[in-house]
């Protein structure tokens, strides 16, 4: 591949700086900062995420502007995107990646940034369910080990800043939760995984300082990483090995052609001769009419100031945390002993007063011994679900193969990464795995996109009065 496309390697700051967002206006999700905190430009009217402001500028890539040809397009920079981009480039495929936004603009860059093991919602237990024992084992170690250490190679082989770190914990709102938790752990070492410690209602307090749970599980293979920071880094090693980044590039049609698929912007067209992979997340609907296996929803992250005393005052042992109430929380330490503090899922995006109150009400509820947390960063996020819980594989295609990844529950960035890997295999019949990915069978969702506002809350109700019925039993959202 010849390409004459520059990038500089993301750079983590210390600390944040408060600026504009780099994005293009086309971004649905918003992000809010605090005015009284942002005292270097108050006049802010498009404030940049928690990650963006950490990371250095990131100068992007230009606009298609002419017709071109290549032998895979790959639609989409989130992780997915640039994953599989980065691994095509790596086995020097020709390949395009077209953005219709920025890097990482998305689901990608907007996320918890918390690595679980996992299919989307499928932990061991569904895996073992629907598929035969040597097949089941084979899936968990790929959600799990492979993913984790994948991210790990990655950021070694271009030395890349990423804040990746090992270990995850799943804290218990209810006594009865955790033996839910010991069945998962079972479950887990039944297919050779023996990673999971289930922790007393006195052990969990040496890793959180909080009064409200239970016990605990906790996890060594999962962790933390910065969710921009990877899908950036993934993008700065595809165009060092020969890569082309076109973004503001929304692909608006993709037509099959006997030369290849034909893909469609704005500004022009790029024929794919081998293949075109959709990493487009919840958007696949718009290129594959015929593929509704998803419900969009919303969630919801922010970020601390500075916190008092440091964050080791509240989780001594730095491990990022997803609880076991209905409406999970999820929480973990980031640089300059600031909380990152998300949660909530939504059928219709909430505002940013909305969120900023129930942030602060969750953070509180955890740490109800401390008054002075608040927030210097709040954004919004769109995923989408499917019916089973795991996610939507396809592969579709007369002649050239067309690949769609999506339906990942708020779940799985570093399956995400490792799926990139998986599709490139396939294309260069390395190995089955993306083959057994779309084994798992989906249901379309009938008007699900036009449904989801009053589906959600619905779903949501219903599970709740179940909550209070049996309380022990462990259902979250």
């Amino acid at each position: 591949m010849v390409n004459e496309q520059k990038i500089e390697k993301p750079v983590l700051k210390d600390d944040v700086c408060f600026m504009q967002t780099q994005d293009y206006n086309n971004q649905e999700d918003w992000n809010w900062v605090d005015s009284n905190t942002n005292t270097v430009k108050p006049d802010i009217d498009r404030p940049a995420n928690y990650y963006e402001a950490s990371l250095s500028p990131w100068t992007g890539f230009p606009e298609l502007q002419h017709d071109l040809e290549c032998d895979i397009v790959v639609i989409g920079g989130g992780l997915l995107g640039v994953s599989t981009a980065l691994h095509l480039s790596e086995s020097n495929v020709d390949t395009i990646l077209l953005e219709k936004n920025r890097i990482g603009s998305a689901a990608s860059g907007r996320n918890g940034g918390q690595l679980t093991p996992g299919l989307a919602r499928w932990e061991a237990e569904s895996i073992i369910e629907n598929f035969s024992y040597d097949e089941a084992c084979r899936l968990w170690r790929f959600t799990s080990v492979e993913s984790m250490d994948l991210i790990k190679s990655i950021g070694e082989r271009y030395a890349l800043e990423l804040d990746m770190h090992r270990g995850h914990l799943t804290a218990a709102i209810h006594p009865g939760h955790l033996s839910a938790l010991t069945q998962g752990a079972d479950a887990r070492k039944h297919l050779g995984d023996e990673s999971v410690s289930i922790l007393g209602p006195y052990e969990i307090k040496e890793h959180v300082k909080s009064d409200l749970y239970s016990g605990g599980a906790l996890d060594a293979i999962g962790g933390q990483v910065h969710p921009l920071a990877l899908a950036r880094g993934m993008a700065y090693g595809f165009i060092k090995n020969g890569g082309s980044i076109y973004e503001n590039a929304e692909v608006l049609h993709i037509d099959e052609t006997p030369k290849g698929v034909l893909v469609r912007t704005a500004q022009g067209t790029v024929l794919a001769k081998k293949g075109v992979i959709l990493a487009v997340h919840h958007a696949t609907f718009k290129l594959l009419s015929d593929i509704n296996s998803t419900i969009p929803f919303y969630s919801y992250v922010g970020v601390t100031h500075p916190i008092e005393g440091g964050h080791k005052s509240l989780l001594p042992s730095l491990y990022p945390i997803y609880d076991t109430q209905l409406q999970i929380d999820y929480f973990r330490p980031v640089r300059k002993e600031r909380i990152l503090f998300g949660g909530q899922g939504t059928g219709m995006r909430w505002n940013q007063e909305k969120v900023n109150e129930y942030l602060t009400g969750r953070l509180k509820a955890v740490f109800s011994h401390r008054d002075d947390i608040k927030f210097d960063f709040v954004w919004s996020g769109t995923t989408d679900l499917t019916l089973n819980g795991a996610v939507d594989c396809r592969k579709i295609g007369e002649t050239t193969p067309i690949y769609a990844v999506h339906g990942w529950s708020g779940h799985g960035i570093a399956q995400t990464v490792r799926i990139g890997k998986a599709i490139r295999d396939d294309i260069l019949k390395n190995n089955d795995d993306f083959e057994m990915l779309t084994s798992i069978e989906h249901r379309s969702i009938l008007l699900g996109r036009q449904l989801s506002p009053l589906a959600i809350p619905l779903a949501k109700s219903l599970l709740s009065i179940g909550n209070i019925i049996t309380p022990g039993k462990m259902i979250s959202f």
